[in-house]
């Protein structure tokens, strides 16, 4: 995870990590208000929406679902910020159904040189995440 940390010292300001009390830095990703240019279509590029992408957290808490947390909190941002979407791809099934765990759709799929990449979406919207950090892994969190 340190390796992680130093990723933030970025001028753009686009990589925020999570961290606990106890263990230090357990996740980071990447949220940027473009994304890639290939997967969206023209409209929905047009349409404010922050972009996910580099999601990592440590494999110790996965019982504890920091992914979840931190794209929930990127959903709550998005909708604080103006933003009418969060958007996201990922190359893995498995991610895919993790992704859709956390109230993400599938857009569609989009054929990349050797690879199947799965575009998500999921409306921003506010979220009450309090739960989370007082009683530790919410199945979902509440819209607020």
């Amino acid at each position: 995870m340190a390796d992680l940390v130093a990723q933030c010292d970025n001028p753009d300001g686009d990589v925020w990590v999570l961290e606990d009390d106890e263990l230090g830095v357990v996740g980071q990703m990447v949220v940027q208000e473009v994304g890639p240019p290939w997967g969206w279509t023209e409209a929905e590029r047009a349409e404010p929406a922050l972009y996910l992408s580099g999601s990592v957290t440590d494999p110790v808490l996965r019982e504890r679902r920091p992914g979840a947390l931190m794209a929930w909190w990127a959903v709550d941002r998005a909708a604080r910020l103006g933003a009418r979407w969060v958007r996201r791809h990922c190359h893995f099934e498995g991610v895919a159904r993790y992704n859709l765990s956390q109230g993400f759709t599938l857009v569609r799929t989009e054929q990349r040189t050797h690879a199947r990449v799965f575009m998500m979406a999921r409306r921003a919207e506010p979220l009450e995440l309090s739960q989370w950090f007082r009683e530790g892994t919410p199945a979902s969190p509440d819209p607020g």
